[in-house]
Formats: C-alpha cells, sequence, structure tokens
C-alpha cells in the first residue's frame, strides 16, 4: 500500500541542488515521491548535495544521496580533478569538452530507473536543458528519447523518462522558477566547488547570464 504522504505521486527526479534541478524539483513537486542526489565525486558536490537536502527538507519530499565512488577512479573530467582544473571562459563546445563525465546522465538514469520501478515509479525526471546540446551528448534530445525507450523496454511497468526542459533555455528555466518564488540563493552551479561561486567559471557566466537574460534578479554571491 502506498504511503498516504506520498499518493498520488508517480515520479522520481534525479536532484544535483543545482539551479536547473531545483526548477524542476519546485515545478513537480505534487507529483514527486523521491528525490535521488548522486554524488559521483565532483568538485562541486558538497556544495550541490547542501543545497538540495535543504530544498527536499522544505517540500517535505524523501532524499536520499547515493554515492558512485568508481567515477573518479575510472573516468577522466576536469569536474573530478580539482578547481584548477575547471575552465573559466566562455560556456561554449571548446571550452567545456574537458567538463564532460562519460555517460554520466546514462548511468544515473539506469540506477534511478530501477529504484523507481522497485517502488512503483512510473517516471524519472532530469533536468537537461537546450544549452547543453552542443557540449554534453547524454543531455541531447535523441540520448533522452533513445534512453527513454530502453527504460521502457526494460522495466514491468515501463518505467519513462520526463525531461520538460530538453528544448528551452536556462534562462526559461530561471523565468519559470521566478514565477514559483524559488530562493535561488539555495542553489549551486559553480563547477569549482568554492564555498562561494567563483563568478569565473563558464558555469558561473552561464549562471548570470540566464537572470540577466530572463531579467531576474541574481541572488547569487560570486567571489568576483
Amino acid at each position: 500500500m502506498q504511503d498516504p504522504k506520498t499518493a498520488g505521486r508517480n515520479s522520481a527526479i534525479i536532484y544535483s541542488g543545482g539551479l536547473d534541478s531545483t526548477t524542476l524539483l519546485y515545478e513537480y513537486s505534487n507529483r514527486i515521491a523521491l528525490a535521488i542526489t548522486f554524488d559521483y565525486g565532483s568538485n562541486h558536490a558538497e556544495r550541490e548535495i547542501e543545497c538540495a537536502r535543504y530544498h527536499c527538507q522544505k517540500l517535505g519530499i524523501e532524499h536520499h544521496v547515493l554515492k558512485l565512488d568508481f567515477f573518479k577512479q575510472f573516468m577522466s573530467s576536469s569536474l573530478l580533478s580539482g578547481a584548477e582544473a575547471v575552465p573559466e571562459d566562455d560556456y561554449d563546445e571548446d571550452n567545456m569538452h574537458s567538463t564532460v563525465v562519460p555517460f554520466r546522465n546514462g548511468i544515473m538514469l539506469a540506477i534511478a530507473c530501477g529504484i523507481a520501478e522497485d517502488r512503483g515509479l512510473d517516471s524519472v525526471l532530469i533536468a537537461n536543458h537546450g544549452g547543453d546540446h552542443a557540449i554534453y551528448p547524454d543531455c541531447r534530445p535523441d540520448f533522452i528519447n533513445s534512453m527513454d525507450k530502453a527504460m521502457r523496454a526494460g522495466t514491468y511497468i515501463h518505467v519513462g523518462i520526463e525531461a520538460p526542459y530538453t528544448n528551452i533555455s536556462k534562462a526559461d528555466i530561471v523565468a519559470r522558477g521566478a514565477k514559483l518564488g524559488i530562493d535561488y540563493s539555495h542553489t549551486y552551479s559553480c563547477y569549482k566547488g568554492t564555498a562561494l561561486h567563483c563568478g569565473r567559471c563558464a558555469t558561473c557566466r552561464e549562471r548570470q547570464e540566464a537572470f540577466r537574460a530572463a531579467h531576474v534578479d541574481d541572488p547569487t554571491k560570486y567571489q568576483s
């Protein structure tokens, strides 16, 4: 029998604690039974996890942090190699290629899919967006559609993917979040993992530009 507290909630969410997934968490909060944060050893994991816990507690959503220690052992990425390795130029393909973590979303979706099926949840939410398409293959529409088909085919209850931000921009996401009244000061984006957002790395620049383009005040505290 389903817990009365989660009655009517049919989804799990892959939730980092970043700006995009926090917006998704709030936008679909009435459907989310479970939030899963993956700690794969990234530079920014500790900061993101703090934010993820904050928002899940605020919304009363069950939250679990799963450690994936094998990422750092077997995969190479500037996200796993310390703050100094993270690029500080524009958010484009050439500059950001070092931040790719091989098949990260595929691995996380597969794990989340298994947990969702065990819980009787029929969908997994993920907050990939249009700005990621040029850089990250596992954020693109063809990957999401293919993974959705694989997950549905590989589960008895046909667990699927919902990725409503796939073809919209980060600015669009900020605009949605502003309407929901989300406190973005409790989200984290900086790939360097510093106590305050560095303000120099490509993800900080992307975050700043999203707030400007959405005409929303940026509450983030930056080092510079």
